[in-house]
């Protein structure tokens, strides 16, 4: 059993981000890829997704269009803008510099 793992501030938005650079995908299937990708670490709320995904649309950073599901329901598709993969970009350079530094402190802390 995976213990599930709290977002940090600032992360959902990344994540959905990158999730999308795997091609266009509806809410659902968003929080999914994210929970599969993860062992069922990170678990997005449907409370926290659909707010996020709402606010990355009036950002520009994703393109929304109604499609049919693979169970033949009505779904909102989310697509990353090319101003999504700059953002993109931006936060993986920020993630990146983050977790070097807490792994800095992680090992020190070892000492």
């Amino acid at each position: 059993m995976t213990q599930s793992v709290d977002l940090m501030q600032g992360t959902l938005e990344f994540l959905i981000l990158k999730t999308l650079t795997w091609g266009p995908m509806h809410g659902f299937a968003v929080g999914r890829w994210i929970r599969t990708t993860t062992d069922d670490a990170l678990e997005i709320e449907e409370g926290a997704l659909y707010p996020a995904l709402h606010r990355m649309e009036r950002r520009g950073w994703v393109d929304a269009e109604w499609a049919l599901t693979e169970n033949n329901r009505k779904a909102k598709y989310y697509e990353i803008t090319r101003l999504g993969r700059e953002q993109l970009r931006k936060e993986e350079r920020s993630w990146t510099r983050y977790v070097a530094a807490v792994a800095k402190i992680m090992a020190a802390a070892k000492a």
